[in-house]
């Protein structure tokens, strides 16, 4: 039982995750599942009681029990006692002034990470302002290498989504060479596809592997697949660079996805054996999205953001490339407008970075959602300057196969511009020698590369 006081009134919270869930800045999935604080003053008594809360808490008492989730087990069997030691001492409040920190430095933090868990990281976000959050996720450093490099300090990397809404080949060659020439394309190209088809799976990765191949584009690709599907194309030949699998916070909730972790690494260990890397072995992409165990009915009682921060400890297992918190995607259900979009994906791309994750953010929204470009802008800026590794790259924003609003290849391009961010440094130097930069190393075409004309439609100009 946690207690705290405001103004004359004391406030009880029975357990764990119920302070947690109450100490949570209001978002409509938590009011949707009834975990929600009851009034502002309940949540600052939450906050209060959570920033006197020892960190040795999370280590004795689990927000899902142990017996019943492997998620949580995971949790609690892999935590590294010795990355922990220097902050044991601390409570949630004191990690966070640590963390804001002049002593709290890049190669500090890195060390730090596997001694942190989720629900650590979820508890600093909660008492944290957007600020606060930007200036602890900005000095984590984390990454990754495939073909190219990701996660540099000064680099923002773009994902090329180029969907179709029939996985029509000349429409997705149109949107990638609409992106290649705007710098899109370094963090991965990655279509989702519009079928589960296997065979239209395997086609679409033979296309892309053989675009790169010809270009010769220091990046990597991936059909967006299930894992299983994945599986399957790798046993039979495929072209095959990242697994990608939507995950979540608790095993009910991966479950419901068709994943356990047992598959997970099974993936990861095929997907390594194939040795197609040529700088680096991060060979699986994830994505997230607060929301997902709620949706499942497999929450147990736990606050969104919890559990989002838990499905990073399920990512952190396997070396992951990639990891993208798709922060509007699930809809108003789950966060109603912009202010809580933008709150989530900071939140999101904080939790990640600090528990060590190579982390993205889609910064998305449905179009029933309470938000517009503006609010995208914003979020994406913000994101840009908090050093998140990567974002999306999609046609005018607009994704007409998922039928959502992300972030053009024009605004990552702006972001790059106006805060001074770089493609990772293999791709740049592959958009130098396709004349594709200007003298002042900005992305500017001029005139389509020769090479780039195979990408056009057959009935092309």
């Amino acid at each position: 039982m946690y207690a705290a006081t405001v103004g004359a009134r004391r406030y009880v919270f029975r357990d764990l995750k119920t302070l947690l869930a109450r100490a949570t800045p209001a978002r409509s999935g938590d009011a949707l599942a009834g975990l929600i604080a009851e009034s502002g003053e309940e949540r600052v008594a939450a906050q209060f009681a959570l920033a006197d809360l020892p960190l040795t808490t999370f280590l004795n008492e689990a927000v899902v029990p142990y017996e019943d989730d492997e998620v949580t087990r995971l949790i609690i069997d892999s935590h590294d006692k010795a990355a922990f030691a220097s902050v044991a001492h601390l409570t949630v409040g004191a990690l966070r002034d640590f963390l804001l920190s002049d002593h709290a430095t890049s190669s500090v933090l890195t060390t730090l990470a596997p001694g942190l868990t989720p629900e650590m990281a979820a508890a600093v976000a909660k008492i944290s302002r957007l600020q606060d959050l930007m200036i602890m996720a900005a000095k984590c450093s984390v990454v990754t290498r495939f073909r190219d490099t990701i996660g540099l300090p000064g680099r923002l990397s773009v994902r090329l989504q180029p969907n179709h809404p029939t996985d029509d080949a000349r429409g997705i060659a149109a949107s990638i060479l609409d992106g290649l020439l705007l710098g899109a394309g370094d963090a991965v190209i990655g279509i989702n596809p519009a079928t589960d088809s296997p065979d239209r799976a395997h086609a679409l990765l033979s296309m892309l592997d053989e675009i790169r191949a010809r270009l010769d584009i220091p990046t990597q690709s991936c059909v967006l697949a299930h894992v299983t599907t994945t599986l399957d194309l790798i046993g039979k030949g495929s072209p095959v660079d990242l697994t990608f699998q939507s995950i979540a916070g608790t095993q009910g909730a991966n479950k419901s996805f068709g994943i356990d972790l047992g598959l997970l690494k099974e993936a990861h260990d095929a997907t390594l054996s194939l040795k197609r890397g040529t700088i680096g072995d991060n060979v699986m992409y994830f994505e997230t999205g607060q929301g997902s165990a709620l949706s499942a009915n497999a929450h147990h009682g736990v606050d969104q953001q919890t559990l989002e921060a838990r499905a990073y400890a399920v990512a952190r297992a396997f070396r992951p490339l990639l990891v993208n918190s798709v922060v509007g995607f699930i809809g108003p259900e789950y966060l109603y407008d912009g202010k809580q979009i933008a709150r989530a994906g900071l939140e999101d791309h904080f939790c990640g970075k600090i528990l060590g994750l190579p982390m993205g953010v889609d910064v998305c929204y449905t179009n029933h959602a309470q938000a517009d470009q503006d609010d995208a802008d914003a979020l994406l800026a913000l994101l840009t300057e908090s050093g998140v590794n990567f974002v999306m790259g999609v046609p005018g924003a607009d994704d007409i196969m998922l039928g959502y609003q992300s972030t053009s290849f024009h605004d990552a391009l702006a972001m790059r511009d106006l805060l001074h961010r770089r493609p990772a440094p293999e791709f740049e130097a592959w958009l130098t020698k396709q004349g594709l930069l200007d003298k002042e190393n900005r992305i500017r075409p001029r005139a389509m590369p020769s090479q780039f004309r195979a990408l056009l439609p057959a009935d092309g100009g």
